[in-house]
């Protein structure tokens, strides 16, 4: 009985590995959807090509959590991750000394639509650290997470070693 183990193992370190460090709900909620379907029509296609089932389900949990996670993390980008405590919204980027912002942009004129939703926010354009530099993240409208009512905008904050940098998140 060493092959539910191995599909066992298989679906863990794909969806575990996938959706971890540095992404958003999204990502990890893909990649845990195509584990899950991949296995499954993995299973399947193994079965009814030469009975390598549980084989078939292993590569398919495998390529799902890869689709379902990239997927998801489209999502993510394009949306923006949603991130509800400092915490959450942590990086890994920790600097000695915070790098200085770019100087604010020769002013446009700003065209803010109309909000999607009664309920949507306007978040204001900043510049956001990608770990590299500063990129302009233009202003958005966005609707809130439930019983969230305030976005925080992106920030450096003291730590043990230097600073490190918190995006932004709702609370």
């Amino acid at each position: 009985m060493r092959r539910p183990t191995t599909i066992i193992l298989a679906l863990a370190l794909s969806t575990l590995g996938t959706g971890c460090v540095g992404t958003g709900p999204n990502t990890q909620q893909g990649a845990v959807n195509g584990a899950a379907l991949g296995a499954i029509l993995g299973g399947i296609i193994g079965n009814n090509h030469g009975h390598q089932t549980w084989e078939g389900a292993a590569i398919g949990a495998a390529a799902g959590a890869i689709a379902g996670g990239t997927l998801g993390n489209a999502v993510d980008n394009q949306n923006g991750t949603i991130y509800r405590s400092p915490q959450e919204a942590t990086t890994n980027v920790v600097v000695q000394q915070v790098p200085a912002t770019p100087p604010p942009a020769a002013p446009t004129e700003v065209v803010v639509t109309a909000p999607p939703s009664p309920a949507a926010i306007w978040i204001p354009g900043y510049w956001a650290y990608n770990g590299s530099s500063y990129v302009w993240a233009a202003g958005r409208w966005e609707i809130p997470p439930p019983n969230c009512h305030v976005y925080v905008a992106p920030y450096w904050a003291r730590h043990p070693q230097g600073y490190v940098y918190i995006r932004g998140y709702w609370r």
